[in-house]
C-alpha cells in the first residue's frame, strides 16, 4: 500500500470509470500500483501487473491488510488471468473503510459494489468486507445506531447478511437489508445509471436517512 500512488488519473481510475464509478480518486483507502506482483496457481514466476490496491483497516484506522485487483494493460477491465483478485494480511473483523461512518453505516462485500452505492448516494458511509465470509464477521463500530447491509444476490451473500444482522440486532443496532435489482449494485449502476439506483435505494432506506440520498 505504501508503494502505491493515489488513484486519480491512473489506470485504476480508468478501470473504476469503466464500471460507472467516478469518485475512486477521492478515497484514501484506494491506491494504484503500476507493477504489483502477480502469480497464478501453478506458475513458478511472478509477473508485475497494474493493480487497484485497497487498504484493509481496523477500528483504530491501522493498516491490517491489502486487497489487490489486477487490471488489464489499458485499465478497461480486470487482467486476463485466472486469479484477478487477492487479499493479504489480517482480514477477519476488518474492512476497506471507503468513507467515514457516523451513526449509520452501509456494509457489503465488494469494493466496486460499495463504490456504486456511494456514487448514487454520496451521503451514505460505505465499507467493503471483501467476501461473504468476512461480511458476517466485520467488527461494528461503537455508537452505531443503524446498519444497512448491501447484499449480493447469491446464497452466500444472504447467509452472511443474516449472520451480521443477528450480531447487530443483539447489541441493539437497527438493521435493514439493501437488495440490488440485478446481481449486485455495480450491475445496477452500469445497467440503469446512478439516478435510477438512487431511486431504487430510496425505497429501501429508512425515512430518517432519506436526506442522505444526495450526490
Amino acid at each position: 500500500f505504501a508503494a502505491s500512488v493515489p488513484v486519480a488519473g491512473t489506470l485504476a481510475d480508468t478501470y473504476l470509470r469503466a464500471r460507472g464509478i467516478t469518485q475512486g480518486g477521492t478515497m484514501s483507502a484506494l491506491r494504484f500500483h503500476p507493477k504489483c506482483w502477480h502469480r497464478d496457481e501453478g506458475q513458478t514466476r511472478s509477473i508485475p501487473r497494474p493493480a487497484l490496491i485497497a487498504a484493509v483497516t481496523d477500528g483504530a484506522g491501522g493498516l491490517q491488510g491489502a486487497h489487490r485487483t489486477w487490471l488489464a494493460p489499458d485499465g478497461q477491465g480486470k487482467a486476463a488471468v485466472e486469479t484477478q483478485r487477492r487479499a493479504m494480511g489480517h482480514l477477519l473483523g476488518n474492512a476497506v473503510r471507503l468513507t467515514p461512518h457516523d451513526d449509520i453505516l452501509v456494509i457489503g462485500e465488494g469494493i466496486e459494489t460499495m463504490l456504486s452505492l456511494s456514487e448514487a448516494a454520496s451521503g451514505l458511509p460505505v465499507w467493503a468486507a471483501l467476501s461473504s465470509g468476512h461480511l458476517g464477521a466485520v467488527q461494528l463500530p461503537e455508537g452505531l445506531q443503524r446498519l444497512y447491509i448491501a447484499i449480493d444476490r447469491d446464497p452466500a451473500g444472504q447467509r452472511a447478511a443474516e449472520r451480521l444482522s443477528a450480531r447487530a440486532t443483539e447489541i441493539g443496532i437497527a438493521v435493514r437489508v439493501l437488495e440490488p435489482r440485478l446481481g449486485d449494485f455495480n450491475d445496477d449502476l452500469r445497467a440503469t445509471g446512478k439516478e435510477a439506483l438512487r431511486q431504487h435505494l430510496a425505497g429501501q432506506i429508512g425515512l430518517e436517512d432519506r436526506q442522505r440520498l444526495s450526490g
